[in-house]
């Protein structure tokens, strides 16, 4: 079974972004500033063979970064086969709900991608119904980067995972991801998918922090919720090849110790998932 990535970037790396945006990144990892280079050759040396990938771009002007949903479709058109692209809106901009509308009518890409701490918007915000009720109709799944951030201007507060325990409550039907199973409010994200059938999380961008992704997958065992979390990479932040290595080097960090481990075949069951239909893009 192929496995599915279902997180990762296409942009143009600076042209995308705003000067403060790349001197911030800095923070990601420690002081070191990043290349966010997107290459897709790159990610295929870096993966396994038969992976397909979900790729979007993301708009948030407050934190500058736009990527024109055309860029991504381009992209998609690319490797066909391989890609399956979502649009992204910022709706404290105008014209946002005629975008949403293109990028799927036009452009043929098949799910939404929500950046709400980086353009400084609550998902739960009466604002956001139009979009909710579009997701519902046309069956589009929508993934949002839940949890921390390097960038200042963006609220940690538009970030919670519980904001999206009530939007499930209001459109039970629209497939969800929670970004980065809320890292670090980890606690609340398994209580948000624990709740809702059809709200899910990724492991995106968690496996260089070791110790703190152990605990976060030990709450996802003890809450019996493993069913519920999807395999991701957020790359060019990673690759799929050292998140595949660190998921499966964590219970490495306990041997000889007392502490629980994380059952290795749930780890691999969630690495092999076959997300695509459980997010009605089969």
């Amino acid at each position: 079974m192929p496995i599915i990535d279902v997180h990762s970037h296409v942009w143009r790396y600076p042209d995308h972004f705003h000067d403060t945006f790349r001197h911030q990144a800095a923070r990601a990892k420690a002081g070191v500033e990043l290349d966010l280079t997107v290459r897709y050759e790159d990610y295929q040396q870096q993966s396994v063979p038969g992976v397909r990938t979900v790729v979007f771009g993301g708009k948030a002007k407050l934190s500058g970064l736009w990527v024109d949903d055309r860029y991504v479709a381009e992209c998609v058109a690319a490797h066909p086969d391989q890609l399956i692209g979502f649009l992204s809106v910022d709706p404290t901009q105008p014209g946002w709900e005629d975008e949403l509308r293109a990028g799927h009518q036009d452009l043929g890409l098949r799910g939404i991608k929500l950046l709400s701490m980086y353009a400084g918007f609550r998902p739960d915000d009466q604002l956001l119904t139009p979009l909710w009720e579009y997701a519902q109709k046309h069956r589009l799944p929508v993934l949002l980067h839940t949890g921390t951030t390097f960038v200042s201007q963006a609220p940690l507060e538009c970030t919670l995972p519980r904001h999206l325990d009530l939007v499930a409550i209001r459109f039970p039907e629209v497939r969800m991801i929670l970004a980065h199973l809320g890292h670090p409010y980890e606690g609340e994200c398994v209580a948000v998918i624990r709740k809702h059938p059809h709200v899910y999380a990724d492991v995106s961008a968690l496996h260089y922090r070791p110790f703190q992704l152990y605990h976060s997958l030990m709450l996802v065992q003890e809450y019996g919720v493993w069913d519920k979390v999807l395999f991701g990479t957020d790359y060019p932040f990673t690759t799929v090849r050292a998140t595949i290595d660190g998921l499966r080097a964590l219970n490495g960090m306990v041997a000889g110790t007392a502490l629980p481990r994380l059952n290795e075949e749930a780890i691999e069951r969630m690495i092999h998932r076959d997300s695509l239909p459980l997010l009605g893009l089969d």
